[in-house]
């Protein structure tokens, strides 16, 4: 996510820079790349908030390794 941010903000400069150049053109695809970053953070931003951790639990290796509990 940090590499997305850093060329979201580099995209932002090329933006700014094509309007004061008035490279129409230009400016039409930077903002079609703009937006696509935009999506991009925001879907990262979604997925981070919704999966902070996951639990595995614990493995039980006891039957595995012929030992058993005993019930006396």
């Amino acid at each position: 996510m940090p590499r997305l941010e850093e060329i979201h903000d580099n995209l932002l400069d090329r933006l700014k820079e094509a309007k004061d150049q008035g490279w129409l053109g230009e400016v039409a695809a930077i903002e079609t790349s703009v937006a696509a970053a935009e999506d991009k953070l925001a879907s990262m931003r979604e997925m981070t908030a919704k999966h902070t951790a996951t639990n595995l639990g614990m493995p039980d290796f006891r039957t595995g390794t012929g030992r058993q509990t005993s019930s006396t």
